[in-house]
């Protein structure tokens, strides 16, 4: 479908309450992402939006929910429509437009999402909302228990679809889908359009109004771009590089992205440490803290915010002048994400992207999805460093996939268990056929009939020269296996009369008669008789004085 030309919102057909509600809010000429989804959506019909982010989609689809919600009126347990949001931060961020939006009318609004008190979401959906936004996890744990109802809903909007997909939330999806009345309108928001995305569009929508008004994955032309190539690649240096930027780039705020929630630990304390205004913002974080650090970056209390890519969709700060990418994301449409927080509606905005050179094959990436070639600020990367982008291999001790790079930590241990390789064949082969002649485990232990390793005992005389029986060097094993026995054997007796058949236990003076009469010719000493297999080792020859 076609762009609408039009001039007011007074043109796409909304009541006159929502249009006087977007008077209120400052609003006069609609995107074209508004232009083109308002007036289908009011009529019923399914619609597919796919616009890059910043694009006003979150209006594209609340104003006409609001304009066809106007009659009706919600039941318990039932909602009227239902929001399904990605993120936490997102649901919530929808729920503020309907609050914006909908000042004129009275319609009960409910949001599910984690991290909060299920107890007071029970209690909205006890009363009866007409709309419920939530996120896919939290949704299914209420239909779960029983307290939600879904075949009232008339309305359904899917937003950020491609961002349910990379979060995993695509059965969640299905499921919530197949729960839904059929005849109901679906309203359909993604800015890329991969295969799974087009599958899930061609099962749940009828007939829907394609509605696209930019190229997908494209970056707005008020974004300035630039690159930083880190030679070192080590996170210190990037640190140090960023703050650098950061007093030097004139910024009035700005969003710093990770790819990691640990690091987005490590870079919001290194900068806080550094003196600069910073926030931080990650999964980890409970909800009350994100939401109250979301809102101090809105006021202008936080002037640095560190996050994961939590806060890379659809969160709508409208005045963020820059955006940094600490870490350049693993997927090229993350980037165009990530930089599209900055120069929304018209704004001017900047962005620079750290590049290590392990990222080197990311920036191809996104020059292939972004249609621009990499602006470098400093030294661009040579083009041998770009030709071995995602040939390094990163060590504790740093990069060491050059053949030049010095050995990372633990590199004698790796040096040691790689020196068998490098010793000649000749001594290779000596040690091969040295192993082949040492007895196989199974083989070095003596079965009973086999005679004892000790052939030629030293004479009696020698070992009583001194008046002075020699001790056996072995005899310590015998003890100690015959105390490991005991421990198997002699567990604490009741106080039975069947404690008295109890076998006693071996004593000093009775061991060597107990060696000497179990021994037999054997000459060895001997075991209880339920020692476990594996405590039995090969017993040495125990020379007895008296005997040789």
């Amino acid at each position: 479908m076609g762009l609408l030309e039009s001039k007011t919102f007074a043109d796409l057909g909304l009541s006159p309450k929502v249009q006087a509600a977007v008077t209120a809010a400052g609003y006069s000429i609609p995107t074209p992402i508004q232009a083109a989804a308002i007036p289908v959506a009011i009529t019923g019909r399914d619609v597919l939006g796919i616009a890059q982010t910043g694009t006003g989609k979150t209006a594209s689809f609340v104003l006409p929910m609001i304009h066809r919600l106007e009659s009706g009126r919600a039941r318990a347990r039932m909602p009227r429509s239902l929001i399904l949001a990605p993120t936490r931060e997102l649901a919530a961020q929808v729920a503020q437009s309907f609050e914006k939006y909908g000042v004129n009318h009275k319609l009960a609004v409910a949001l599910l999402i984690g991290g909060v008190s299920m107890d007071e979401q029970v209690k909205k959906l006890d009363r009866g909302v007409d709309v419920l936004i939530a996120t896919p996890g939290r949704l299914l744990d209420h239909f779960g228990r029983g307290r939600i109802m879904l075949m009232g809903v008339e309305i359904l909007v899917i937003d950020e679809a491609d961002r349910m997909l990379d979060m995993g939330f695509i059965p969640d999806i299905e499921k919530i889908c197949k729960l839904l009345p059929p005849r109901r309108q679906t309203l359909f928001f993604s800015a890329t359009m991969p295969p799974e995305i087009t599958r899930l569009v061609n099962q749940f929508l009828k007939e829907p109004v394609r509605v696209e008004v930019a190229k997908p994955a494209t970056t707005a032309k008020t974004i300035t771009q630039r690159f930083i190539y880190c030679a070192n690649g080590e996170d210190w240096s990037k640190r140090d590089t960023l703050r650098n930027m950061i007093r030097d780039g004139n910024v009035k705020n700005a969003i710093i992205f990770c790819n990691r929630k640990r690091d987005v630990a490590v870079l919001y304390k290194s900068l806080s440490k550094h003196g600069f205004n910073a926030g931080e913002l990650h999964g980890d974080m409970d909800q009350g803290r994100r939401t109250e650090t979301l809102e101090r970056f809105r006021k202008g209390e936080i002037q640095l915010l560190a996050a994961s890519d939590v806060a890379a969709r659809g969160l709508d700060i409208p005045d963020v002048s820059h955006v940094f990418n600490f870490d350049l994301p693993w997927a090229a449409d993350d980037y165009v994400h990530r930089i599209g927080r900055t120069g929304r509606a018209g704004r001017e905005g900047f962005s620079a992207s750290l590049v290590s050179p392990d990222d080197l094959k990311f920036v191809k990436d996104i020059e292939k999805v972004t249609g621009e070639g990499a602006v470098w600020l400093g030294d661009a990367p040579s083009e041998e460093d770009i030709a071995d982008a995602g040939k390094r291999r990163r060590g504790r001790g740093g990069r060491s996939g050059s053949k030049s790079a010095p050995a990372p930590r633990g590199g004698r241990d790796r040096e040691a268990r790689n020196a068998p390789r490098s010793k000649p064949a000749g001594e290779q082969s000596e040690q091969r056929s040295e192993r082949n002649e040492r007895p196989a485990r199974s083989e070095r232990r003596p079965p009973a009939e086999q005679p004892t390793i000790a052939a030629t005992p030293e004479p009696a005389s020698a070992a009583t020269a001194e008046g002075k029986p020699r001790r056996a060097p072995a005899r310590s094993a015998p003890r100690q296996q015959e105390r490991r026995a005991d421990a198997w054997t002699d567990a604490p007796k009741p106080k039975s009369s069947h404690a008295k058949t109890a076998r006693p236990a071996a004593t000093e003076s009775s061991r060597p008669e107990q060696a000497e009469r179990k021994g037999g010719n054997n000459d060895r000493l001997g075991f209880a008789e339920n020692v476990p297999a594996f405590m039995r080792r090969p017993a040495r020859p125990l020379k007895v004085p008296g005997r040789g």
